[in-house]
């Protein structure tokens, strides 16, 4: 996944992950600049889910962003 992708909507995406997935915390959505990768882990460990699955949602998510924008 692209960090720049995760980066230019992540306060969006942050809202949409928090209404989908309550068991998120603010501590578990922190974004550091440059610690992409950590988020992503920490998001997966909490969620059970895979690399891909996660990257899949927020493709998915970034998608419905530009077809809202539209």
């Amino acid at each position: 996944m692209s960090a720049q992708l995760l980066r230019g909507n992540w306060n969006q995406l942050k809202g949409t992950l928090k209404q989908k997935y309550g068991q998120l915390t603010d501590d578990d959505l922190k974004y550091v600049e440059g610690k992409e990768e950590e988020l992503m882990g920490r998001i997966q460990k909490k969620l059970g889910l895979t690399k891909d699955a996660l990257d899949l949602i927020i493709k998915e998510h970034s998608v419905m962003q530009k077809n809202k924008a539209k």
